[in-house]
């Protein structure tokens, strides 16, 4: 738990900062009345379970009072933002907002850029984050902490990299959703009704999820697995490794990682 931290979230109703918010309050690392939302009405939408949470629609309000300031808007918004906050540590999870341009928002030095998802609610987001090497460890482990709090979380030491986890981890459900797409039109093809193919396709992808997180196997070898044992799958597997669907994927997710690093303008 953050102790007698004070953690605040700018545009923690949004999407995305309303799923942070929640893995940490359900979690418990941070607590309701240690916790500052500020939103452009200063109402407690969404959160009517934690009277004790403070609202306001004043950032800089939010920012004096707060020790940890989570910036959580999209990223057209980003001059909305600007804050004095010197000394402050800064965690940003706004799309292709680089670190450099935190600081100018922010006039703080000890900025972290970070990615997570709307998965967060349910506690099974990923979120890496980058942060300077000046960053202190106690400031890393109140990083990891709070990171670690809505699903798993990584640092990573270049800051690009966020930018690619932005593009493939991100968007949830996203590319699985995709996948999922492609399997039930497959199947309605073949006669089968769209709401039994929609069913089939959703546990599927819950299901394989559920068995690689909890397997120390990697992706490639669950993949060989299925090759190896020379059945149905394996001439399914096989015929995509043909078709160069992975080279498809790759395009298709560099076309996202762009957008990335465009979306919030010049930085």
């Amino acid at each position: 738990m953050t102790g007698d931290i004070k953690v605040g979230i700018i545009g923690g109703t949004g999407q995305l900062g309303s799923a942070i918010a929640t893995g940490w309050l359900e979690s418990g690392v941070v607590k309701p009345d240690r916790l500052w939302i500020s939103n452009r009405s200063g109402t407690a939408a969404g959160f009517d379970a934690w009277p004790e949470i403070t609202f306001t629609a004043n950032n800089q309000l939010l920012a004096d009072a707060c020790d940890v300031i989570l910036l959580s808007v999209p990223p057209a918004l980003v001059d909305t933002v600007r804050l004095s906050a010197p000394g402050k540590l800064i965690l940003s999870v706004m799309a292709g907002v680089s670190r450099d341009r935190l600081k100018a928002l922010t006039g703080s030095d000890n900025v972290v850029r970070a990615m997570s998802s709307p998965a967060a609610g349910k506690r099974l987001a990923y979120s890496p984050w980058c942060a300077a090497s000046s960053l202190t460890h106690e400031d890393r482990n109140i990083v990891q902490m709070l990171l670690s709090a809505c699903g798993q979380s990584d640092e990573v030491q270049d800051e690009r990299q966020i930018e690619v986890f932005t593009a493939i981890t991100g968007p949830v459900p996203g590319f699985a959703a995709f996948f999922a797409d492609c399997i039930v039109d497959y199947a309605c093809k073949n006669g089968v009704e769209r709401p039994i193919a929609e069913r089939a396709a959703k546990q599927l992808i819950l299901s394989a999820g559920q068995i690689m997180a909890g397997d120390a196997r990697s992706p490639a070898e669950h993949v060989q697995e299925m090759v190896d044992y020379a059945g149905t799958t394996a001439a399914g597997l096989i015929k995509l490794k043909e078709l160069g669907v992975s080279d498809l994927i790759s395009q298709g997710l560099e076309a996202a990682t762009e957008r990335v690093r465009t979306i919030a303008g010049p930085n």
